[in-house]
């Protein structure tokens, strides 16, 4: 009734557009994990297919088009709820879509709050759990690097968890920086690690208390 099909991230010469490729690689190599495995709906609007009669089925965008963000994912929450054994993902690298970055970190970070805004309209709530779970994991590392100051061991609590994220995360980052052929950032992958936690942590509070620009519209 629904496939999920992989979207790249284009590389541009900047710090940016570079930090926005591994990022978005990680994101849709999780997005085609949770498909396949039936755990969780994921999915990008840039590489998505569905049937017209499914579309129909469930009412389109009824009930949703109110939402500034997240269309594609809430009409997957829809169609899972009546099939939720017929959406699958499309593991094919003659199947990947190429999308633009954002041209700069104030619009980046824009785009992420507004991704993050839609969280709380997701009718398939077993997503919510896994991120509040991720949030609290990123908010431990600012909360050891302060509590250090106090008790210097907490510094050493610190240095294992960078290390323990770091050994888990980076083979699934070198695998999807294989498929999508991106391999000159696996070597990249250490230097970004702060900026991802202070993203993840930034646009996860600002997409649920704060507003952002989209399409010349402020939203919130």
């Amino acid at each position: 009734m629904l496939i999920v099909a992989p979207v790249r991230m284009e590389d541009h010469d900047t710090v940016s557009s570079f930090f926005q490729t591994m990022d978005f690689m990680v994101l849709q190599t999780i997005t085609g994990a949770m498909v396949h495995r039936r755990i969780m709906s994921m999915c990008n609007g840039a590489n998505l297919a569905y049937r017209k009669s499914v579309f129909h089925e469930v009412g389109g965008f009824s009930g949703i088009d109110h939402i500034a963000s997240g269309d594609d994912m809430l009409l997957m929450h829809k169609i899972r709820k009546q099939y939720p054994h017929r959406i699958h993902y499309l593991k094919s690298k003659e199947a990947i879509i190429d999308t633009l970055p954002q041209p700069g970190w104030r619009s980046f970070f824009r785009q992420r709050i507004r991704w993050a805004s839609k969280a709380g309209n997701y009718e398939d709530k077993s997503i919510m759990p896994v991120l509040l779970l991720v949030y609290l994991f990123n908010a431990a590392f600012p909360t050891l690097l302060i509590g250090g100051f106090y008790n210097p061991v907490y510094w050493h609590w610190l240095g294992y968890a960078w290390l323990g994220k770091t050994v888990v995360e980076w083979p699934l980052f070198i695998a999807a920086a294989v498929f999508f052929d991106r391999k000159y950032t696996i070597s990249l992958f250490p230097l970004f690690q702060p900026l991802h936690i202070a993203y993840t942590l930034i646009s996860g509070l600002l997409g649920q208390i704060g507003h952002y620009e989209w399409k010349g519209r402020r939203v919130r």
